[in-house]
């Protein structure tokens, strides 16, 4: 008997809990329109504003650049020449660069402060006229008129010898970029596929911007995977002009010596010596210069090996994309926002009142 009777007044306790909630809904939404003026107002003002901010707003061009990476663990028959190679003894390198800059590294590389800085500091031809990307950046921006009226970053100015002051500015770039106007990544993850993005309001910028960031990463990498066998090469060729000059010595000192002597006394020795010694110089000179030259073209087989390949696949094309808030998107946007924010601030006044009450 006594559970019935609380099952009867938890059942009547959730009918009048549903019956107020819907009571103040209905009173809420009695409220809400009749302050139908407020709301209207609200989303005229809202609609006002988006259609003029959809008059006034700039566009944003995309410039999209995508490329991609040569397969590092595929090598090929130049690999198995390299590996019968090293089995002979021969060491060529083989493996300067490591992996230091590969996959996910190199996005994180493209968007480091060092490589927007070169970027930005690269020389571009605008209209005829020579000048950096980070003027061409500050002029859109309308940022030479303002704290940074003095500060002009020339073309091909040593970057060693730049102001606190520029550096610091430098760096407010790098980090306002990143932040609204690169986006790097790969297009699958499965592939070695990368994309660069660029959005900005200026067209040029985003097109230059995208181009000579790409090349300044590809050349830093490019550089960086096969600095041990450049200086490889580099060590071996002189070592091989070396003895070739030796050689080309030898065997000028043998003539010279047969020369001395045409017709030399077959029975004194000692008029042969001379030309004996040039003779030997030839042979190991000769035999020396034989194994520079196998190393030297091993070694750049290896340098040919380790260059990675950095195949561009689609570059930014004028015209380019362009993004804009057009008046019906701005008219859209404005009324809805302006219908939502006047609903709240009704249901906020409606709800102070209510407490104060």
């Amino acid at each position: 008997m006594t559970n019935s009777t609380d099952k009867n007044t938890n059942n009547d306790a959730d009918e009048v809990s549903i019956k107020d909630m819907f009571l103040k809904l209905g009173r809420w939404r009695s409220y809400i329109f009749a302050k139908w003026k407020v709301v209207l107002l609200a989303c005229l003002l809202g609609g006002i504003i988006g259609v003029t901010y959809g008059l006034i707003s700039k566009p944003i061009y995309k410039a999209e650049l995508s490329f991609a990476l040569q397969d590092e663990k595929s090598g090929g028959s130049l690999s198995g020449a390299l590996g019968l190679a090293s089995q002979f003894g021969i060491d060529v390198g083989g493996s300067g660069g490591g992996d230091e800059f590969s996959g996910d590294n190199l996005l994180q590389l493209m968007r480091s402060r060092s490589m927007v800085e070169r970027t930005l500091l690269t020389t571009v031809t605008i209209n005829g006229k020579q000048e950096t990307l980070a003027e061409l950046y500050m002029d859109f921006n309308g940022l030479s008129e303002n704290d940074f009226k003095n500060v002009h970053f020339p073309p091909n100015a040593d970057r060693s010898k730049f102001t606190l002051k520029q550096d610091s500015i430098l760096g407010v770039f790098h980090r306002d970029i990143i932040k609204r106007n690169l986006l790097v990544d790969k297009v699958d993850k499965k592939l070695s596929i990368i994309s660069v993005v660029v959005n900005s309001k200026n067209e040029l910028f985003s097109k230059l911007f995208t181009e000579v960031l790409a090349k300044v990463v590809s050349d830093f990498y490019i550089k960086t995977k096969t600095e041990k066998e450049v200086k490889n090469v580099a060590v071996l060729q002189r070592q091989t002009d070396s003895v070739r000059a030796a050689l080309n010595y030898a065997i000028s000192g043998v003539a010279s010596s047969v020369d001395a002597a045409p017709n030399a006394n077959p029975f004194m020795q000692t008029l042969r010596v001379p030309s004996q010694k040039r003779q030997v110089d030839v042979q190991a000179n000769t035999a020396i210069l034989s194994e520079l030259v196998k190393n030297l073209e091993l070694a750049k087989m290896s340098l040919l090996h380790e260059t990675p390949l950095i195949q561009t696949i689609d570059t930014p094309i004028l015209p380019l994309e362009r993004e804009k808030v057009g008046t019906l998107k701005g008219l859209i946007v404005g009324v809805i926002v302006g219908l939502f924010l006047s609903v709240f601030l009704l249901s906020v006044n409606k709800l102070y009142k209510t407490i104060i009450s």
